[in-house]
């Protein structure tokens, strides 16, 4: 997917257990900043692999190294003038990340150089997050008049409270081992090991059981949702689900056997 002034490239490799999709957004002059255009594009790529039942794990990165995404686009928001086309915009960004986290599979977050303003958002909208240690996080967006909104809502999750509140009110901008210190990111790994550390990552997720993979994530969002009796009894739910498909009377018993055998 393209346009003028920037390329989605969606690269999807078949393994024997299902698809890995890497999906690399360019538009690295200008650190892969985001417009309009781009959150669309986006968003519809996410919604096109939602639908692939073949699909295990999804990775998302910026292209040129200098940037995971550098937020969203300041020409644009520059310009803007009417709360209606502010609200236009920021939803924009949200549906992005609402796309992501509705993504079916476990979406890797790779990151290296800077993710800032809404390319954070987007970040803690993804299930894991690998960074290279050249990596660095911000959310400047009051320092240029606006506040952080939408998916920066999901930090204090991430992060808790009193970091977020530092992130935000003070538009600090934090290198990578500060960022797996505070639980931002899972890992950070030396930028020429980066991709190595992906496949890892994407590696494991694949020897899962692909629809007890699904039905993990489905319930880790609704847990966001629900107080913890509730959360509980869905849990209780979804196993007895689980049971009732079936999926796991292969697997145990290949595992039952292969631990006999080691007796």
């Amino acid at each position: 997917m393209t346009s003028a002034a920037h390329k989605i490239e969606v690269r999807r490799e078949q393994r024997e257990r299902g698809a890995v999709v890497h999906v690399i957004y360019d538009y690295s002059r200008r650190l892969n900043v985001l417009g309009p255009a781009a959150l669309r594009d986006l968003a519809d790529t996410f919604h096109t692999l939602a639908k692939d039942d073949d699909l295990r794990v999804v990775v998302l990165a910026g292209a040129g190294g200098r940037a995971f995404i550098g937020g969203a686009d300041i020409n644009h928001m520059a310009a803007l003038r009417q709360g209606e086309e502010g609200r236009a915009f920021i939803t924009l960004i949200h549906k992005l990340c609402q796309s992501i986290r509705d993504c079916p599979v476990p979406v890797i977050c790779r990151m290296e150089g800077y993710t800032l303003g809404a390319g954070l958002e987007v970040a803690a909208a993804c299930d894991m997050r690998i960074a290279a240690d050249n990596a660095f996080f911000g959310m400047p967006e009051v320092r240029v008049g606006v506040p952080s909104v939408v998916e920066a809502a999901l930090l204090p999750r991430l992060i808790g409270w009193g970091r977020t509140s530092r992130l935000l009110l003070t538009a600090e901008t934090i290198d990578a081992a500060r960022a797996a210190a505070w639980g931002m990111v899972e890992e950070v790994v030396p930028a020429a090991e980066l991709d190595t550390a992906i496949e890892r990552s994407v590696q494991a997720v694949v020897e899962g059981i692909s629809a007890a993979v699904r039905s993990q994530k489905r319930l880790m969002r609704r847990w966001e949702r629900l107080p913890l009796d509730e959360a509980v009894q869905a849990g209780i739910d979804a196993f007895a689900q689980s049971v009732a498909e079936g999926g796991h009377v292969e697997p145990m018993a290949d595992f039952v056997h292969r631990r006999n055998r080691r007796k």
